[in-house]
């Protein structure tokens, strides 16, 4: 079966609900590899190429946040990568699957930001990545 837009939003949703929430609460359930699992599908479905590092590095955070323990600073990283990643592909999406993209984008950079004691905001962020500052290195 087909999965329709809708059904990607509410993945999309899912995955910001998640990213706003406790992190360190949300490693420990099986929902978040759930919801990771279920992104990295919609993600490979697409059958884009310029997805291919999303896939990776959402392989990648499943694998970190296995057992519900976790690296605050690798994660955030990672978080972070996919953030800046997920605004670059942002472009792709159809319809009104964009604007979810877009949010779960911010969320991701957040959410990076509150594991690495970051405190600039999403937007901040997002600046200084056009800019080529990687605050991170």
């Amino acid at each position: 079966m087909e999965k329709t837009a809708v059904q990607h939003q509410v993945h999309l949703e899912g995955a910001i609900k998640i990213l706003t929430g406790d992190l360190q609460d949300e490693a420990g359930k099986a929902g978040i590899d759930n919801q990771l699992q279920r992104w990295i599908e919609d993600l490979k479905a697409a059958h884009n190429p310029e997805f291919h590092s999303l896939v990776t590095d959402l392989q990648a955070l499943k694998a970190l946040l296995h057992g519900g323990t976790y690296n605050g600073g690798q994660v955030g990283h990672l978080l972070h990568h996919l953030g800046t990643e997920t605004a670059r592909v942002a472009s792709f999406a159809e319809g009104n699957t964009r604007p979810h993209v877009e949010k779960l984008s911010a969320a991701l950079v957040a959410a990076a930001g509150q594991l690495q004691g970051n405190d600039t905001t999403p937007e901040e962020d997002l600046k200084n990545d056009s800019r080529g500052i990687d605050r991170q290195a």
